[in-house]
């Protein structure tokens, strides 16, 4: 695991930015503390810092060459089948000085090119060199675990694994209002696109090809659409999805270094240290717990999981104060809006465990592709709706006019039952845009300023949207729903949430799930296998239902969420009111309209906050990234 970042002049113009590829290097240091080198060529630079799990030894380091020297590799990443392919080109004669997949990876890529990548099973973002043919070639995993962004204009092209990197190049850094208009409503920035209209992002499963001032990007990898005609029997589906498992964890067990899995006694990670402790009788795992937040607190759950199969276990246990004091870190470290509030909770759970261990094995994942969040449950209702849901639809004037908060059961229950009553009236892919964001067209609209309007072009918006609605056709299945999930909230909102802060502490965090036989096999089962009425994560919780303590399944499922509310209206009041989204600043800024942030203020502290929270976070980060980056 690493950072990568590195540069192709293609004249005296782009040489010039090859200046700032030590300060572009430098600025991906927690990514890895272990070492720093860079590659130098004529019109070239590559850097790299490295977090060492697969070979610690300094022949292994990169930038790494071949013995020709016509190749030259930066990477970030683990092949965890580098093994096998390794045997595999010894057979062909290629010898090996290293024991690293890293040098695998650049033989495997100088044997067979772009068709190398199909092979890899494993997570990755890399450049590779050639020399001789004055090529890049870049690409990036199936399902976008590890990030890679990119600019590319007639002087350069550019990339790093980090926009604090590509900054450091001195590019231009004019705002993308299409992007703020997205993240203003889903929390974060959907690739390809950034905050900034130069700087995109190399999809998940595609790769590009830098040759003669030209890019090249192409699709090697797309989950698959058609379910099985014939699909295994659900008890066969079962024991594959067990094995399939098993054998995934077991792959990402291989590491030099310390390593241990987190734990928060849900279904999934549970099942990840069920399988992990099998073959690592010494496995550690961690947890946080949340003294003041009962609410959102796991740690009894955590604890039985951890008894029962044995693991060396440890628990953060936190106070609001302790979360409270990790704010101003994460807000630093993120170097483009994001504002899933969670990565605090991230953060913090990869510091604590950086200090026992260098990697971590996750369950991130498992609810994309098996229908493990409450809107799965909602779809799914919506899809097969009765009198039910025909009645909370019919009551949405009441739901309107209850108390609404994610602070509390009863509250939480009135606005999840106002978001389905609304999200009933809407069309299939309405629908989905409504419940996968945080704040309605209008709303955002009327959040902006004139100025801002202007410069918004709504034309690119609708064409984003729609390609980020591709896969929900007319009428919804539960199958559209996770896929779109996959390609949309997995990539973008989840693993970069996870990426971003295990890579602020120096952590490798690995996601067995996200295994691509594991997902394949996954969707090409039937929706019924994932999702009924009255269970989520079905064929998951029935595959080890025999070996998982018993009150796992007799829990209801909660977030990992930070206690926001509370904070905005304490600690962060005076941030709130006289700093970031006082009337002076936000005027002097020009980008929104102080009298709707106003307006949020007053939902903030009234007895109705509903999900603002979440919106006046978005507008923090917001504030926050504009005062360092811009």
């Amino acid at each position: 695991m690493c950072g990568i970042t590195g540069i192709f002049a293609f004249n005296l113009v782009g040489k010039f930015h090859m200046i700032h590829a030590t300060a572009a290097t430098m600025a991906l240091h927690k990514r890895g503390p272990d070492f720093q080198d860079i590659y130098l060529d004529e019109f070239v630079a590559l850097g790299h810092r490295r977090l060492s799990i697969i070979d610690t030894r300094s022949i292994a380091h990169q930038p790494m060459q071949d013995e020709s020297k016509r190749y030259c590799i930066i990477f970030n990443g683990e092949i965890f089948n580098y093994r096998e392919l390794r045997e595999e080109l010894k057979t062909l004669g290629v010898n090996f000085i290293t024991e690293s997949d890293t040098e695998v990876l650049l033989h495997l890529y100088i044997k067979y090119g772009a068709k190398c990548l199909p092979r890899l099973n494993g997570f990755f973002a890399f450049c590779i060199y050639d020399k001789q043919e004055q090529t890049f070639f870049l690409a990036r995993d199936r399902y976008g675990i590890k990030p890679l962004l990119y600019v590319f204009d007639e002087d350069k092209f550019l990339f790093a694994s980090e926009m604090k990197s590509i900054i450091q190049y001195g590019i231009d850094k004019e705002l993308d209002y299409t992007s703020l208009f997205n993240y203003l409503q889903l929390n974060y920035v959907p690739a390809p696109d950034t905050i900034f209209i130069y700087v995109k992002k190399l999809m998940p499963g595609h790769y590009l090809k830098i040759s003669h001032k030209k890019l090249e990007i192409h699709c090697y990898y797309t989950i698959p659409t058609n379910t099985s005609s014939q699909p295994l029997s659900y008890s066969d589906a079962k024991e594959k999805l067990k094995a399939l498992l098993e054998d995934s964890i077991q792959r990402r067990l291989v590491a030099d270094v310390p390593l241990g899995a987190f734990l928060s006694g849900g279904i999934d990670s549970s099942v990840i240290t069920a399988l992990a402790s099998k073959h690592k009788p010494d496995l550690h795992t961690f947890s946080i717990g949340f003294r003041d937040e009962k609410f959102f607190d796991e740690t009894e759950y955590a604890n039985l999981v951890a008894k029962h199969f044995k693991t060396n276990h440890t628990v953060f246990s936190l106070t609001n104060d302790d979360l409270y004091a990790y704010v101003n870190s994460v807000l630093d470290y993120i170097d483009e809006p994001f504002a899933d509030s969670s990565a605090i909770n991230v953060y913090i759970l990869s510091k604590e465990t950086s200090k026992y261990a260098t990697v971590a094995l996750s369950g991130d994942g498992a609810d994309e592709m098996l229908a493990g969040y409450n809107k799965h449950a909602a779809f799914h209702r919506m899809i097969h709706r009765g009198w039910k849901e025909n009645m909370v639809s019919a009551l949405s004037p009441l739901w309107n006019a209850m108390p609404q908060s994610r602070n509390g059961s009863l509250r939480n229950k009135f606005r999840q039952f106002k978001r389905f009553a609304d999200g009933m009236k809407l069309n299939s892919k309405a629908r989905y845009w409504q419940w996968a964001g945080f704040a309605k067209e209008p709303e955002i609209n009327a959040l902006l300023s004139e100025s801002t309007q202007a410069k918004l072009q709504h034309q690119q918006y609708e064409i984003r949207k729609k390609e980020l609605l591709r896969f929900i056709p007319e009428k919804e299945t539960i199958r559209d729903i996770l896929l779109s999930d996959m390609n949309l909230v997995l990539a973008n909102d989840m693993l970069t949430k996870v990426d971003l802060m295990s890579m602020a502490n120096g952590l490798e965090v690995r996601v067995p799930f996200l295994d691509y036989q594991v997902v394949d096999f996954i969707f090409s089962l039937p929706d019924d296998y994932k999702i009924t009425h009255s269970i989520r994560k079905r064929i998951l919780q029935d595959a080890f239902r025999d070996i998982l303590p018993e009150p796992l399944y007799n829990r209801p499922k909660k977030g990992f969420e930070v206690p926001l509310l509370k904070w905005f209206r304490k600690e962060m009041k005076s941030l709130i009111a006289d700093d970031l989204l006082s009337e002076k600043n936000i005027n002097e800024q020009g980008i929104f309209n102080y009298s709707e942030i106003e307006k949020l203020k007053r939902q903030l502290f009234s007895s109705n906050p509903q999900d603002v929270h979440a919106r006046i976070w978005a507008l923090i980060v917001f504030q926050w990234w504009w005062r360092k980056y811009l």
